[in-house]
């Protein structure tokens, strides 16, 4: 049996992609999961009830707005009330704009800052307590090897990921006695519907095809010319909440493929 088995955790940003591949993961631990994201109301049903009848497990969903921090606080709270605690938290939720920054909207910019850092913030406020009381949590923020390196029309992403950076280091220190880890996980290109979305954008603001823009423009910056699987996320999440990964915290680790290798 895991260790992990009968904890409860939260992945925000979970109805598809990378998060419903963390969450999935941890199910399969029979860790509890509150998942969290947009969709068709049926699918992410679907999804649910799939997870616990699969894996064993309790999962609910929460359609908390990563906009609102009284709707994350209270996604918080459905899992406390709910499982007892809130022992993981994974901070994935996430969207991409692409614009040359003297042409980015207004609105991208605050939507982009808010939904992949700000979001952060108030889960992990949400969710410190409830760790605390029990001497135990585990911390991890999903950020990009952009919280490391820059890409041109990026401006806002690559901003609230080098943000992510801060607020994981910072987190680190401050519970770093109270049995709680904190770390960041920085992606290079996953195949998912979010890098997938952003190709046209790509395509419109350099002049290119979709497949000079999935070869020379995404898997460019990565030696090893494939892309990070969602599967080889979720297992570097589920290491980081292990045994083994006690002593790591504070950590800003690259999953990319060797692209800040550069």
């Amino acid at each position: 049996m895991s260790s992990l088995h009968g904890k409860a955790a939260i992945v925000t940003g979970s109805t598809s992609g990378i998060g419903l591949g963390i969450a999935r993961r941890f199910a399969a631990e029979g860790v509890d999961v509150v998942i969290n994201g947009l969709g068709d109301a049926a699918a992410i049903e679907a999804e649910r009830a799939g997870i616990e009848a699969e894996f064993g497990v309790r999962c609910l969903y929460s359609s908390a707005n990563m906009l609102s921090g009284a709707e994350i606080a209270d996604m918080v709270k459905l899992a406390v009330d709910s499982f007892g605690g809130c022992d993981i938290l994974i901070n994935n939720a996430g969207i991409q704009h692409v614009a040359p920054i003297d042409e980015f909207p207004d609105e991208k910019w605050e939507a982009i800052v808010r939904i992949n850092l700000v979001a952060a913030f108030h889960s992990v406020k949400a969710a410190l307590p409830a760790m605390k009381a029990r001497g135990w949590g585990r911390i991890i923020n999903i950020a990009s090897a952009h919280a490391l390196v820059a890409s041109p029309y990026k401006s806002a992403y690559v901003a609230a990921k080098h943000g992510i950076a801060g607020l994981t280091k910072t987190v680190a220190l401050e519970v770093a006695t109270a049995g709680i880890t904190v770390n960041a996980i920085c992606p290079g290109y996953v195949w998912t519907p979010l890098v997938e979305a952003q190709i046209p954008d790509t395509m419109a603001a350099r002049g290119l095809t979709k497949e000079q823009v999935i070869n020379d423009v995404l898997l460019e910056a990565q030696p090893t010319k494939q892309f990070v699987t969602v599967d080889q996320v979720a297992g570097l999440a589920l290491f980081l909440c292990g045994d083994d990964a006690a002593s790591m915290t504070g950590a800003i680790l690259s999953i990319d493929g060797g692209w800040t290798a550069h």
